[in-house]
Order: C-alpha cells, then sequence, then structure tokens
C-alpha cells in the first residue's frame, strides 16, 4: 500500500460536494486531495461530469478515480435513472410515491455505492478521510443524506476494513442551510461558477427541478445571484417536509 492523498472528496460536479472539496484542501492541504466521481445513468451525466473535471482542473488536482455504474439505470426506481418517470416540476417538497415524504427523485441506497468506491480507494492508497456534501436539514428528504446514517457507515468502515485502517467519514455541510454553504463556499473561494445541479438540463439549467429550486432559493437567501445559466428561474410551489 503507498501513501498518497491524505483525503478523498466525493464531488460530483454539485455545489455542495464542490464546497467540501474546498474544505478538504484546507484542512489537509492543497496537494493532499484525491477526487472521486460516479456516473450512474443519471439524465445529466454527461454534464456533471464536465463539472467535476472543470473543478478539478481549477485546483489541479491529479489524483482522481471515475467510476461507472450502470446498475443503477437497470434498477430504476429513480426520476433521475428511470426516462419514464417524470422529474417533478416547481412542486419542491412533493410527496413521492403513494404519498410517501420521499421524492421519486431519491436513487435507491445510492450513496452506500459511492461510500464503498470511496473506501476501497481509501485503504488502497491509505487516505484516511472521506469527505461526502451530504446536506440533512435543507434537502429534498433523501434518507441516505441523514447524520445516522453516516455514523452507521463510519462503523461499518470499522469493522469492515483491516485493523490498522482508520479513515474518517467527513460530512462538514450536512447540519448546513444551502446559503450557508454558498457563503461558506465564497469565503474560501470555491469555484461555483463551475457546479451543475439541475436534474434533467445539461445546457441550461432548467430552474423548475427540485434541485433547481433549492439552489435559486439558497443563493436568494445568501443575497446572491446564482452564477450558472438557467432556462427560466421558476418560484417554487413548496409543499412543508
Amino acid at each position: 500500500m503507498t501513501n498518497r492523498a491524505e483525503a478523498i472528496v466525493l464531488l460530483s460536479g454539485g455545489m455542495d460536494s464542490c464546497v467540501c472539496a474546498a474544505i478538504a484542501r484546507e484542512e489537509h492541504g492543497a496537494g493532499n486531495v484525491a477526487l472521486l466521481h460516479a456516473s450512474y445513468g443519471q439524465r445529466t451525466q454527461q454534464r456533471e461530469r464536465r463539472a467535476f473535471e472543470e473543478i478539478a482542473d481549477f485546483y489541479g488536482v491529479s489524483e482522481r478515480l471515475i467510476v461507472q455504474l450502470d446498475h443503477f439505470r437497470a434498477i430504476g426506481g429513480s426520476a433521475l435513472t428511470e426516462q419514464k418517470i417524470a422529474v417533478p416540476q416547481n412542486e419542491l417538497g412533493a410527496p413521492g410515491p403513494g404519498g410517501s415524504e420521499i421524492p421519486v427523485t431519491y436513487v435507491p441506497f445510492r450513496n452506500a455505492h459511492f461510500l464503498s468506491v470511496a473506501v476501497s480507494w481509501a485503504e488502497a492508497i491509505g487516505a484516511q478521510a472521506i469527505y461526502i456534501g451530504a446536506v440533512a436539514e435543507d434537502s429534498s428528504g433523501y434518507p441516505d443524506c441523514r447524520p445516522e446514517y453516516y455514523r452507521v457507515f463510519q462503523e461499518l468502515i470499522r469493522v469492515g476494513t483491516r485493523p490498522e485502517t482508520r479513515i474518517a467519514m467527513v460530512t462538514p455541510v450536512i447540519g448546513m442551510k444551502k446559503s450557508e454553504i454558498i457563503r461558506r463556499g465564497l469565503a474560501l473561494e470555491a469555484p461555483l461558477h463551475l457546479t451543475w445541479s439541475c436534474y434533467q438540463g445539461e445546457e441550461l439549467a432548467c430552474g423548475a427541478c427540485d434541485s433547481c429550486l433549492l439552489r435559486l432559493r439558497a443563493f436568494a437567501e445568501a443575497g446572491l445571484p446564482d452564477p450558472i445559466p438557467y432556462r427560466h428561474a421558476a418560484t417554487a410551489k413548496t409543499t412543508e417536509m
């Protein structure tokens, strides 16, 4: 086992993971961070891959791992991976199938797959930390973005790796509102203009899906313009979550 990066950041290309990368660089040093990206058959996988590459280039990170998890498209069950399931428009917090509090954009147990790859890579290269940009309160209500999920995964890392392996599960923005994440990113000079959050647009962000609505609301709360282009920026019809 060779010692390389101290920390691995799961970098989707979105705003939260970009700020995580900035935080990891601050905490571990600019040359001690590796970046992991997973494409999983999502509607905007090409645009997200481009955002990942541009952010990695911005930070000058050469240690990158890109994985293709095609089984998510075969599994289906999410509006992000199954074309016949529509992405909700202008209905932030709308109930999912059967009145569930979990929206149709949830990809079943997705983050566990991402984290498994990250743990394997971390153990192989001797990294001591894995950063992920999960957000609990100000999100779409995904169950794999909750703090308890990562506490349990930390224990899984402990029991499922070599006895000498020490890998910390780091979720630096999990308790923040999206507007706070924006402010933290600006303080760290994170390249938010390179990030992409839209669930369905690859040239212009749609401005109507949950992810766009959360992002637009966050920039408005922060009193700042969003630097990415939108087809239109609709007003969210928000349901209590």
